[in-house]
């Protein structure tokens, strides 16, 4: 039986969710969009920034953040659309 691309989306989707620390970086930016990883490091104080780096891909890997450099920070927003789709209470 063959996997669809949404189905396989979704999987990426709730693995990434199913980490705490992601999920909280995830209901952050729900109600603080556009934050740099430097502000969110500040304020995911048990994280630390190499750990805040790995997830912050990982969650922009499976399409939930979007990002922007500006120079060199990187600022990181919620893609509402997949958030929407897939995990709507974030947006509550």
């Amino acid at each position: 039986m063959e996997i669809s691309p949404e189905t396989r989306e979704a999987v990426k989707v709730y693995k990434a969710l199913g980490e705490p620390t992601r999920l909280n970086i995830v209901k952050l930016l729900a109600n603080e969009p556009d934050q740099c990883c430097v502000s969110l490091g500040e304020k995911l104080r048990t994280v630390a920034n190499s750990t805040l780096s790995h997830h912050l891909k990982q969650l922009f890997e499976c399409g939930l953040l979007d990002s922007r450099k500006e120079g060199t920070f990187i600022y990181y927003s919620l893609n509402r659309e997949v958030a929407e789709k897939y995990a709507p209470y974030l947006l509550k």
